[in-house]
């Protein structure tokens, strides 16, 4: 099939995309990378009367490094994944984003579409969630930051007003003496993930453990943030049956609940044990 017709717009500056989605509304759809939109149009799952192409405005192609990663809304995937300062500032980005898809969805795809798109299979939303990121919207009468525990409020359904552009997302900088790690299970390379598991693991300065959290990617309509430090002290099994008992997946086509549950277990292990083996890397080199 091909899309439906619609108008084609190709603002320059964000100033006159937020206008056109003011004038438009829910009548208007925003093309970025389009791995997801472009798909759904040629299916005409979805059919908007005008198309913002917001691939000729510069100043939101961009990454930058200082507290943490800030992640322009044209920034691909690819790009973050390479950027070794962006690495040093927040290694779960780079653990991450080597699942998303393929390398060549990874060159054209965005890394602020994906969290948009609120797919609760996506890696980076997850990401987002653990790491109490936010995302920056934009319209015509003012800017908002939403935090990520606030962003999600179903499966591909976020609180971007439809008189909104995402411009950026904020990942905070990896805290000292901590590790992370991120892990899935999918039935082919690069397929969306029956389970994944993002870990954040913290020490204190002799290397005993501090804090361990968790967050998970296709077992609940938003990503889901646990706190297993005390699960964990008690040891790992402890913490992997908590993770067991309180993800909430349903059975599909690809998996039944009860696996996706059993690999919320065994993932939940394993992550924690990788995060804070990186996390006693960082304590021992000071």
């Amino acid at each position: 099939m091909k899309p439906a017709p619609f108008a084609w717009h190709g603002p320059e500056q964000v100033g006159a995309a937020v206008a056109l989605l003011a004038e438009h509304g829910s009548e208007a759809k925003v093309l970025a990378g389009g791995q997801s939109l472009v798909p759904l149009l040629a299916m005409r799952l979805t059919q908007p009367a005008h198309l913002i192409d917001i691939n000729g405005i510069t100043e939101l192609d961009a990454v930058t490094v200082d507290d943490g990663v800030r992640i322009g809304a044209l920034a691909r995937h690819r790009r973050v994944e390479l950027d070794d300062a962006v690495h040093r500032a927040q290694p779960l980005l780079r653990q991450a984003l080597r699942f998303v898809a393929h390398p060549t969805i990874r060159n054209r795809g965005t890394c602020v579409g994906s969290l948009v798109h609120a797919d609760p299979a996506g890696e980076l939303t997850a990401v987002l969630a653990i790491c109490d990121g936010s995302v920056t919207l934009r319209s015509a009468t003012g800017t908002r930051t939403i935090p990520a525990a606030d962003f999600f409020i179903g499966p591909l359904t976020c609180v971007l007003a439809a008189d909104e552009l995402a411009v950026s997302a904020h990942f905070p900088g990896r805290p000292p003496n901590t590790g992370s790690a991120f892990v899935e299970i999918a039935r082919r390379q690069g397929d969306y993930a029956l389970c994944g598991v993002a870990a954040m693991a913290e020490l204190d300065g002799d290397g005993d453990l501090r804090r361990l959290r968790c967050s998970y990617l296709s077992v609940a309509d938003v990503p889901m943030v646990l706190d297993l430090t005390d699960a964990w002290r008690c040891g790992p099994q402890d913490a992997g049956a908590q993770a067991h008992d309180a993800v909430d997946p349903v059975t599909d086509l690809h998996a039944t609940a009860d696996y996706r549950r059993h690999l919320a277990r065994i993932l939940t292990v394993r992550a924690a044990a990788e995060a804070i083996a990186n996390a006693r890397e960082q304590v021992a080199a000071g």
